[in-house]
């Protein structure tokens, strides 16, 4: 079996706590957001005074767009298949479409609302929790790293060069003030636990399809 063939295993019990973890870290950004601290720690953030600042924000958050992430996602995929890992390829494609819809799906049906004490520095038209940036940057790339290293001498540091980028891209959601910090936070830990939990059955899938 080549390196890329070999499966992230899937461990329940390994993944039970980490996964309850998360969850209960999601409800706590769903309960307490939005709040005094929430808009404490944005007004910490907001960078409207600084051009510089918020002009590096706005090429950061592109890296987290929808559209530039499942594009992302799509060459990854391709490029496990042209290396004729077609399953794998195709598992994860499958990872990130549906952890994008449920994004999606949690957007519109918590519906909370954006911060509006300052200016948006970008222009957003959804609803706030969780944030779709941090949730979909966090599926996409480390799910990259995940794959495309996975047997390798450079697993650690693409995911570590992975975790990087996902940070900072959270982070210029509240610098560009369109985001709560909860919703931030609320959205990596979303975007983990669906790592978490669909990649190692969607790899062990690509690998054994009759598992």
């Amino acid at each position: 079996m080549s390196e890329h063939e070999r499966p992230v295993r899937a461990q329940p019990r390994r993944i039970a706590v980490p996964a309850a973890v998360l969850v209960a870290l999601w409800l706590a950004m769903l309960t307490v957001g939005a709040g005094p601290v929430d808009g404490y720690l944005l007004r910490f953030f907001y960078a409207a005074g600084s051009p510089a600042l918020s002009t590096a924000a706005r090429a950061v958050t592109f890296l987290g767009d929808w559209h530039v992430v499942l594009a992302v996602a799509l060459i990854g995929s391709l490029w496990l298949m042209y290396l004729r890992h077609w399953r794998h390829g195709a598992a994860l494609f499958l990872v990130t479409l549906t952890g994008r819809g449920l994004v999606v799906a949690q957007k519109y049906g918590i519906q909370r609302l954006r911060p509006e004490d300052h200016d948006h520095l970008v222009s957003v038209s959804t609803p706030s929790f969780p944030s779709g940036h941090a949730a979909d940057s966090m599926i996409v790339y480390l799910s990259l790293a995940l794959v495309l290293a996975s047997g390798t001498r450079w697993k650690w540091p693409a995911v570590a060069a992975a975790a990087a980028l996902v940070f900072l891209i959270g982070l210029s959601r509240m610098v560009l003030g369109v985001h709560w910090p909860t919703d931030v936070i609320g959205g990596w830990a979303f975007g983990l636990l669906w790592v978490s939990v669909s990649l190692p059955w969607a790899e062990r899938l690509a690998v054994n399809p009759r598992s």
